[in-house]
């Protein structure tokens, strides 16, 4: 089911989709990532970021294996550093979430990463402000994003907030359901390409939104790739106003030229947000946190509110 925009630019593909679910696409994101029918977004910050790899890999390695082929057990030292880099990346995050993600063990791992956030908690480099369930939910403090910095653990990633305030206001479940979304979505292989809560704005306009997910995995048209996630607990009126948010933002444009000259426009993203994008990024919009018939019912409802834009499942 495809709609398509009056205000569209005019490149030949639909510029947002929208994805019900996390699934990756067949063969994974490296197979979206040559096929531009199935996703695609870069922030100003991201440019550092892939810049800067072209001289160290900030990745996070899949666990050594020995000899016999049994995983070996990882140092206090590199869980506490895959520890703060994973929160540097996607901000709150659970034992289990960074287990699953620095030791590849969902038991044994849970153990060396409790031990490593004991210790990074009395160095006051990260801390707990609330629970999913009965699981903590950690993040970094700023002394933490500072001795990340100062490592080189990450690209600089000006703005980026702990995300102590979020879970404090009451919002960490989202954001863990946020981390687990990125999971889904290429786990460690890619994490280090992810950043959360991007802000976007056109001062102009007073246009301010912020996109839950941003990975920095080009394709042959964009930067980057974009991606909301509602959970089951936005209303249908806020759900549809953020996907019209960013026809707003795709469709601004600017004027250029001399003084006295009839100049031309130029779309605002192009000029100001994703200068190596030749379309703008897709939106993937994951629906989740409810029964499938309730999501069917609401992916409905989405379309009907945002017809005009093109959205693909």
């Amino acid at each position: 089911m495809t709609y398509t925009s009056s205000a569209r630019q005019p490149e030949p593909e639909p510029r947002p989709a929208w994805t019900r679910g996390a699934e990756l696409p067949p063969g994974g994101l490296e197979s979206s990532a040559a096929n531009e029918s199935n996703v695609v977004p870069v922030t100003a910050a991201h440019t550092a970021r892939q810049e800067g790899s072209r001289h160290a890999d900030t990745s996070l390695p899949s666990p050594e294996t020995s000899a016999k082929g049994k995983r070996s057990t990882p140092t206090a030292g590199k869980v506490r550093a895959d520890a703060l880099r994973m929160l540097g990346c996607v901000r709150i995050a659970t034992v289990r979430q960074m287990a699953e993600v620095i030791t590849k063990d969902e038991s044994d791992g849970r153990s060396y990463v409790r031990r490593a956030m004991k210790e990074l908690a009395e160095l006051g480099l990260a801390e707990t402000n609330g629970k999913a369930g009965r699981h903590p939910i950690w993040n970094l403090t700023p002394a933490g994003q500072k001795a990340l910095a100062d490592g080189n653990g990450l690209p600089p990633r000006p703005k980026a907030g702990t995300g102590a305030k979020a879970v404090k206001a009451g919002f960490g479940p989202h954001g863990v359901a946020v981390t687990d979304m990125i999971l889904a979505y290429g786990g460690r292989k890619h994490l280090t390409d992810w950043q959360v809560e991007v802000n976007h704005a056109i001062k102009e306009t007073g246009l301010s939104f912020n996109t839950d997910a941003v990975l920095a995995l080009p394709t042959k048209t964009s930067e980057v790739r974009l991606i909301e996630l509602d959970n089951g607990t936005m209303s249908q009126f806020r759900l549809a106003k953020e996907v019209w948010d960013y026809e707003r933002y795709a469709g601004h444009r600017v004027w250029e030229g001399t003084r006295g000259s009839i100049g031309n426009t130029f779309p605002f993203w192009q000029r100001h947000r994703y200068t190596r994008s030749q379309t703008f990024p897709r939106l993937h919009v994951v629906l989740a946190g409810k029964e499938e018939h309730l999501l069917d019912n609401r992916l409905q409802a989405l379309a009907d509110d945002v017809k005009g834009i093109a959205f693909a499942v």
